[in-house]
């Protein structure tokens, strides 16, 4: 038998090489065991936009985790701050008050710790300019409590966290699955039994830490625990998150925690592939819809585009998406909010049409002609043309005496050429998992944690309930996966002095 590895972890994404270095900084052999060959490594994350959410008082904490940012970039933006209490205020507010106060309290508290420790690990971050950022006299404001992105995108991320995790001496397997957890008789998780390219093989470790992500890729189990409809959705990322490190959590006794019946979801371009895309990654989704209205094959409105910023309803409105005929959702622009389009609108691959009438515009998309330009005429007359027009903050210029309303960043659509986008569900990750305690141990029904094994990632139930704050995916990954690395890592070495 070979010696045991002091710490496995099982995933290759964010939270996963997150778990692996912090382990590795304790401990002093650290195995990954990634599904995906290596040309998909990276999990969910080399799909994301790399956007991360975390708690800031100015610009000072932001020079920490961007250190290289020149006094002209420095005077030439206003960042504000994003305090904790806002951040656990978002979270409580977007999940309607049912997010795990604990486990928020440590993700926001934690949350700027972690992005410096990524730092100091040589990851590279940048301020987003181009999609959370407008120009506003001789400043670039940011808006949302959301502003810093690794260089790179997801598809950066994920690179440099391999790199540091290599350069950190951690073992990677590729094409090789977790199948079970090994347990001796006392319970103790003790290993991992895997099937790689040589067939079925048991790895001794101390400590296992699980973070494989949900069962976004699972149509059965979509269909089972979300709804019907849900297995004809399109995956945003990997093929490969379907669900094995849940099931082998429950398997020795886990408990099933979160919102199993919910997932982050988001409008995807309709004629996106089946699963995501790894030279278009992301930018299949479509963020503008505050800019504009959402309408439906019929032409009709079904939801508030301006309720709030965007990064409070994308999840929620993707998931709205399943709801109307066919799945589809048409979003519209008119020339003047053109400029105010994320990149992701600007890719050769997106499905869109421009005309000079709403009708020819409607005809292009195949949406009823009558229909939609009924909708623009009844909406063109409730805008609220009185109150100032502000992207970057909700500016409370909304509609009246239509349903439904739009609340915030209402203009007439009047100023050709008109733009439409065809919209879907894409499904990006689901929110129930494994309970976990604050030490990112994955605890029995009883409460009682179960010796040797963690958890971290999208695998962790119990954050995110209906909705999530944009961006605190990858934070949550990172600050429980650094949690759980570094629990397990405490583990095995006190169990190697034992």
């Amino acid at each position: 038998m070979p010696d045991p590895y002091d710490v496995i972890v099982v995933g290759a994404g964010n939270a996963a090489l997150c778990a692996a270095i912090a382990a590795r900084e304790r401990c002093e052999s650290v195995l990954v065991v990634e599904k995906a060959p290596e040309y998909f490594r990276g999990g969910n994350t080399y799909f994301t936009g790399g956007i991360i959410r975390f708690a800031f008082d100015g610009i000072e904490d932001i020079q920490t985790v961007i250190p290289d940012m020149s006094p002209t970039e420095v005077a030439s933006v206003e960042v504000g701050s994003y305090t904790q209490d806002q951040f656990y205020d978002d979270m409580m507010r977007v999940t309607q008050g049912l997010t795990d106060p604990d486990l928020a309290q440590i993700l926001v508290s934690q949350s700027l710790p972690t992005m410096q420790w990524l730092q100091s690990k040589g990851v590279r971050f940048v301020l987003s300019y181009g999609r959370q950022a407008f120009k506003d006299g001789d400043k670039f404001r940011f808006w949302g409590g959301l502003l810093v992105e690794a260089v790179g995108a997801g598809k950066g991320l994920s690179d440099q966290q391999f790199d540091v995790a290599e350069a950190a001496g951690i073992d990677i397997r590729y094409a090789t699955q977790g199948m079970s957890l090994l347990q001796d008789d006392a319970g103790r998780v003790s290993g991992l039994r895997v099937l790689g390219p040589d067939g079925f093989e048991d790895i001794p470790g101390r400590t296992v830490v699980l973070a494989a992500g949900g069962f976004e890729a699972n149509a059965e189990m979509r269909c089972r625990y979300l709804g019907q409809g849900w297995e004809l959705v399109k995956v945003r990322g990997i093929p490969y998150n379907t669900g094995d490190g849940i099931k082998m959590a429950l398997d020795v006794g886990a408990q099933a925690h979160g919102h199993w019946s919910s997932c982050h979801a988001v409008a995807w371009d309709m004629n996106a592939p089946p699963f995501g895309d790894r030279v278009i990654t992301e930018l299949f989704q479509k963020h503008s819809y505050p800019f504009g209205i959402i309408v439906n094959l019929e032409g009709n409105r079904f939801l508030d585009e301006g309720a709030d910023f965007r990064n409070y309803t994308y999840v929620t409105y993707g998931r709205a998406l399943l709801t109307q005929p066919q799945g589809l959702a048409f979003q519209i622009f008119d020339d003047k909010v053109k400029h105010l389009l994320r990149d992701e609108y600007h890719i050769p691959q997106v499905t869109m049409a421009e005309a000079n009438t709403i009708e020819e515009l409607a005809q292009r998309l195949d949406i009823d002609p009558e229909g939609l330009a009924q909708t623009v005429r009844e909406y063109n007359a409730a805008v609220q043309q009185d109150v100032p027009y502000n992207p970057t903050v909700k500016d409370g210029r909304g509609t009246v005496g239509i349903t439904p309303p739009k609340t915030n960043w209402a203009q007439p659509i009047d100023t050709p050429p008109y733009l439409g986008y065809a919209v879907t569900c894409g499904i990006t990750f689901t929110f129930g998992g494994v309970k976990i305690d604050t030490r990112g141990q994955v605890v029995t029904n009883g409460q009682d944690p179960i010796p040797g094994l963690y958890a971290a990632g999208e695998m962790v139930g119990g954050l995110f309930y209906y909705n999530y704050p944009g961006g605190s995916g990858l934070s949550s990954g990172m600050v429980f996966g650094r949690l759980a690395g570094t629990s397990a890592a405490q583990d095995a070495m006190a169990l190697k002095d034992t």
